[in-house]
């Protein structure tokens, strides 16, 4: 299909001096956002533990590529699929809402660890991450967003080993060819889906790792002679669009190409959970203050979502009766309950003290999500919901939020993303992380790359 062709040309040939400058300065920021994240979740107690059984597969670390926050080695692709999941625990990565898809945390990472072997520069690692959000982005969106979820899949893993196969390949210098022939690799790797919801399992972190490692590994295939067909996405027998979804869309994949940049429609996550909870928690806090509201007076809240954030957040047992915090991420009536009660929503609300909480668990029973077509409608390039609030004197209020804190309509600060960073690097040596800060926002500068295995943690888990 002459679609992904010319997406491949398109990454082959760009060049960042080319790039507008806010586009450059959004790349940077999405390296900040994700950089910052992942080094926030490396002493998640399940990743360490995982890390140190791929670690002993390697002798114990010494493989030449160090680690995110660890002066450990191993090699690059065991670095590659590491750096990737860590990017994604502390569920505070960026969400490109028209794909549904977690760029940062898939093409950073891969981007990042193969220009560390590479000995490239901080321009050529900005003009990688350009092209992995641009194909990633696309490669999602073609899906067909909502059909694509709903038939059970996870797009960051689908769509995210194009993204990662095209950061790689333009590091590697590839053709439009040789980066066809990756995408047709990265294509026949494409998996995930959402079934971790179903019993709150641990596995989501997965997802994004094995994205990064399979678009690199593709790269690697193509340099030892292996092509993967360029017609993955439309072949008659195995195409991955038909197969995954009924309403995909071949123009999405080159629409525009050049002069819309997907990196600028990427929003920022200001509470760690997933991204479909986060208007119903501002409709929340919004009616709390607005209203004085104590929740001992409440009787009951609806939250009116689309029917994507409904499947997502609102309507597995898991959602409804959340006691991990790999469930009350996904939980929306944990969430608006966690806003009425305490007025905010930070990462120790996911502690499990504070998940099994009798008012919490009280509170959130009273809570129900329910879908509303007009949300649906506008869904996905509105996540919006509405949150009414009764109150048991019989009183009624209502909230209605179009799109959240962080989105593009409504965008963090760069003081913000920077808060954000130092809050989520807070296990670190302050001064380190300031200087990490200073050094990713002028990235240009950097003939090399930062060493972030210099980070160690102040305290381990």
């Amino acid at each position: 299909m002459n679609e992904l062709q010319n997406l491949a040309t398109f990454v082959s040939e760009i060049k960042l001096e080319n790039v507008p400058k806010e586009v450059v300065a959004a790349a940077k920021m999405c390296i900040l956002d994700t950089l910052s994240t992942a080094l926030g979740g490396v002493t998640n107690s399940m990743f360490q533990s995982i890390k140190e059984v791929y670690l002993k597969t390697e002798k114990d670390g010494n493989g030449g590529i160090s680690l995110w926050g660890d002066k450990r080695e191993a090699s690059l692709r065991t670095v590659t699929f590491l750096n990737g999941m860590s990017g994604h625990i502390l569920e505070l990565d960026d969400v490109h809402i028209n794909s549904k898809t977690h760029i940062g945390t898939v093409v950073i990472p891969a981007a990042w660890t193969l220009a560390q072997y590479l000995q490239k520069s901080g321009n050529d690692l900005i003009e990688a991450v350009i092209c992995g959000y641009e194909v990633m982005a696309r490669i999602g969106m073609g899906f067909g967003v909502s059909s694509h979820r709903n038939l059970g899949w996870h797009v960051t893993g689908t769509a995210g080993t194009f993204g990662s196969a095209a950061a790689c390949g333009k590091l590697l210098g590839f053709t439009p060819a040789q980066m066809t022939a990756a995408f047709g690799l990265a294509g026949t790797q494409s998996c995930s889906t959402w079934a971790f919801l179903s019993d709150g399992a641990t596995n989501k972190i997965l997802h994004p790792g094995r994205a990064a490692v399979s678009g690199l590994e593709s790269c690697l295939l193509v340099k030892g002679g292996m092509r993967g067909s360029a017609h993955i996405l439309d072949a008659e027998d195995g195409g991955i669009f038909p197969m995954m979804s009924r309403e995909y869309d071949y123009s999405m994949v080159d629409k525009d190409l050049g002069a819309v940049y997907e990196i600028l429609n990427v929003d920022k996550k200001p509470y760690p959970c997933c991204r479909s909870t986060h208007c119903a928690i501002e409709g929340a806090l919004n009616l709390r203050k607005t209203y004085h509201i104590d929740p001992e007076t409440i009787d009951h809240v609806e939250v009116y979502t689309y029917l994507v954030g409904l499947k997502q957040c609102g309507l597995s047992n898991s959602s409804k009766e959340p006691h991990a915090a790999t469930e009350a991420k996904f939980s929306t009536p944990y969430l608006v309950a966690t806003a009425f009660l305490t007025g905010k929503v930070g990462l120790s609300d996911f502690e499990q003290a504070k998940i099994n909480n009798t008012k919490r668990q009280e509170l959130l029973k009273k809570v129900v999500i329910k879908e509303d077509p007009i949300f649906t409608e506008r869904y996905p390039h509105h996540w919006g919901c509405r949150v009414e609030v009764t109150l048991k004197n019989g009183c009624t209020y209502s909230q209605e939020i179009k799109d959240a804190s962080g989105s593009v309509t409504a965008p963090l600060t760069p003081e913000q993303m920077t808060a954000k960073a130092l809050s989520c690097c807070e296990i670190y040596h302050s001064e380190q992380v300031k200087e990490l800060v200073y050094t990713l926002l002028n990235l240009e500068s950097c003939s090399v790359l930062p060493d972030l295995s210099a980070l160690k943690p102040v305290t381990q888990p």
